[in-house]
């Protein structure tokens, strides 16, 4: 093939674009499964706590302890679904990547598909100038 597609400098360009948001998304769901666990791992823990009332006191402690967790628990899930918000972000930065990609390939495509059709046609017309070169040579001094 003769000539290079005239966008292959915008078609990588958008490749390496499609390529960074998957990897944008590869992260942004990590994060979401990090603060999954940590939010898992805090509900664990929580739920292990054996309380044993004795007194006032202890209660009073535990209803702060109680508390406390309650606040972690919802800063844990404000966290995590912000990362979700994040993720989705992502997934439709990726999904915005990819079509503007693969616009651009279905052009590459039709266009290395006119060239090879292009050079097909001038094999094929060169084909027949020479068969019909020789055909003439050949009827020419058989008269």
């Amino acid at each position: 093939m003769g000539r290079m597609f005239p966008l292959a400098g915008l078609l990588r360009l958008r490749q390496v674009q499609r390529d960074q948001a998957a990897g944008d998304l590869a992260a942004a769901n990590a994060r979401v499964e990090r603060s999954s666990a940590r939010e898992r791992t805090a509900r664990a823990a929580l739920a292990g706590i054996a309380a044993e009332v004795s007194d006032v006191t202890v209660l009073s402690a535990i209803a702060a302890a109680r508390a406390s967790s309650r606040g972690m628990l919802g800063e844990l899930q404000a966290i995590e679904e912000g990362e979700r918000a994040r993720a989705r972000q992502a997934a439709d930065a990726l999904g915005a990547a990819r079509a503007r990609s693969i616009a651009l390939e279905k052009l590459e495509g039709r266009f290395v598909a006119e060239a090879e059709g292009a050079e097909l046609l001038a094999e094929q017309a060169s084909l027949d100038e020479i068969a019909g070169t020789g055909w003439y040579r050949a009827a020419g001094q058989g008269s």
